[in-house]
């Protein structure tokens, strides 16, 4: 049987792949079962299986170790970056501006009160930066610290993931306690906050459509590419009834006349400009007739060749005689615009004749199983060029040697870059749920349980002889920037209370957190969308404020 005992306590790859898969697996069920109050520790489990492992005698080959780590943080942020890719320079508009003002706050806030704690009490910086993440309970940012010191230094340092595991798990519960702490704070009562919400008109932005009889009499004789002009607003018109009962999909060109009967497609915010020019009326739309049997139908974009192309380039609308109103990319809702880019896995609306539709979809695609593929080519070279990114030696003033984004940084960067650009230069970005899911999870995998095996060692001898103190410096860095933050923007800025808890969430980031913002209104969203605003500025932050703790204050 030492064949056996080997695989677990002795040395070489198979024994490596075996503790890592121990650690992880163990991890995992733990994570899923351990619950107290419907807060779990999650994924994180796998970091204290891996350093009880460690402590109790299992190693891992310090190649496999190395690679573990440095792999897993690469899959898990570029992942990460692909996600939020799409939606990170959009989320600066429409009021994000603020948030992610007072999400960056947070994040400097953090480390301001990391650097306090260590001059104050002369605790070495390095371990003070793994007790900022435990406590921020932000992974990427550790993989980003270890890997800056790593570079610096040439060597590991145990004790940044030893400070990491003892501030986390208070870090959980911390978030949830400042959320609590600014309700009893400020006296919100979440009734008469979803009511104040509910009287709150035109923040809520959604596609719709209006169906009206035009009677300003300035339309008429104007043709429909010119209600831009005269709207100042952008508006899709997707079918038309005129004076003589005929009904068509009109285009750039068609004049319209008082009287005629319209299907507008618009932003809800726009509503009142849409209303002005003519009545809403019930309009019976007719799809029965054989010569003008108008249908809309979803159609998913399957092909690679119509991958980050314009609308206006497809000239679809003179070729088969339908339109494109809307665009559902990533559970959110576009306005069909003419310059809009189209990209892999965007759900069109079109509406048209029937065979014409047909025609349209066989175009496009329309066939979700070609989306179950992997795109490895764009996943691979991206990763390359992340590497290369974060390989690149960089001179700033006040740097004593040239500052670098490293492996996490870097793979972020240029994951953020492609997810955003790409389809603009033809490159295949998309990755359905789960897979973009299974990387990330493999990751985030290997590099915890990789750290743990590193920290295991020095793990119970270091909170033996002082560490502990730690857990308290953990909960100091999690709870005043939140509170000075939320404060501030609950007292000055008048947030409501649930943008204001999906901010502090998504800030951390914290999906506990989330998930007990989402679960105190069951009426309103708008904790989940603060947090997806504030999610993708805060992930780039703590990745870099990261390596920039190590490198100036080591």
């Amino acid at each position: 049987m030492n064949w056996f005992g080997n695989l677990f306590f002795g040395t070489g790859i198979a024994h490596s792949l075996c503790a890592l898969a121990l650690a992880i697996s163990v991890g995992i069920f733990l994570g899923s079962r351990l619950k107290v109050k419907g807060i779990t520790l999650g994924i994180t489990w796998i970091l204290f299986c891996a350093i009880a492992c460690s402590h109790f005698g299992m190693t891992l080959d310090p190649l496999v170790e190395s690679f573990a780590k440095d792999l897993g943080l690469i899959l898990f942020v570029y992942s990460i970056g692909l996600q939020v890719g799409p939606s990170f320079f959009s989320s600066f508009g429409q009021g994000g501006i603020r948030l992610n003002i007072l999400a960056a706050g947070i994040v400097v806030l953090g480390c301001v009160t990391a650097w306090l704690i260590h001059v104050i009490s002369g605790e070495n910086m390095a371990t003070m930066t793994g007790v900022l993440f435990g406590a921020v309970t932000n992974t990427p940012g550790l993989g980003a610290a270890e890997q800056a010191y790593q570079d610096v230094t040439g060597m590991t340092n145990p004790t940044i993931a030893s400070g990491y595991a003892m501030a986390y798990p208070l870090g959980v519960v911390g978030v949830i306690c400042s959320l609590l702490l600014l309700r009893s704070l400020f006296r919100i009562k979440l009734d008469k906050e979803e009511e104040q919400v509910k009287a709150e008109k035109g923040e809520e932005q959604h596609i719709m459509h209006f169906d009206m009889q035009l009677t300003n009499p300035q339309v008429d004789g104007i043709r429909v590419r010119d209600l831009a002009l005269l709207t100042h607003v952008t508006i899709v018109v997707s079918r038309l009834i005129d004076k003589a009962g005929n009904e068509f999909m009109p285009d750039a060109d068609t004049i319209l006349h008082v009287g005629d009967k319209v299907r507008f497609i618009a932003d809800q915010k726009n509503e009142r400009t849409v209303l002005l020019l003519g009545e809403t009326q019930e309009v019976k739309w007719e799809e029965k007739e054989k010569d003008v049997h108008l249908v809309s139908r979803h159609i998913v974009i399957t092909k690679p060749k119509i991958n980050g192309k314009r609308i206006c380039d497809l000239k679809v609308r003179e070729a088969y005689q339908i339109t494109i109103t809307r665009i559902r990319r990533a559970g959110i809702e576009l306005l069909a615009t003419p310059e809009q880019r189209l990209q892999m896995g965007d759900r069109l609306t079109v509406v048209g004749e029937v065979k014409a539709v047909e025609k349209v979809a066989s175009v496009f695609g329309n066939s979700t199983k070609k989306l179950d593929a992997p795109n490895l080519a764009s996943l691979f070279f991206g990763l390359m060029m992340g590497v290369v990114l974060g390989s690149l030696p960089l001179a700033l003033p006040g740097l004593s040697q040239p500052f670098k984004l490293g492996l996490a940084g870097g793979s972020l960067i240029v994951a953020i870059l492609i997810g955003a650009f790409g389809p603009k230069y033809h490159l295949v970005t998309y990755t359905t749920s789960s897979a973009n899911l299974m990387i990330r999870e493999i990751g985030i995998a290997l590099f915890l349980a990789a750290v743990g095996f590193g920290a295991g060692k020095t793990f119970i001898p270091t909170l033996l002889s002082g560490g502990y103190v730690w857990i308290g410096y953990g909960v100091l860095i999690t709870l005043l920037p939140l509170l000075i933050i939320g404060i501030i923007a609950r007292k000055w800025l008048r947030l409501d209370y649930f943008t204001l808890m999906g901010l502090i969430a998504g800030s951390t980031p914290d999906p506990p957190a989330l998930a007990y913002a989402t679960s105190q209104s069951s009426v309103n969203d708008r904790a989940a969308v603060a947090y997806s605003t504030v999610y993708p500025l805060t992930m780039f932050l703590r990745v870099l404020s990261g390596q920039l703790m190590i490198l100036l204050f080591l």
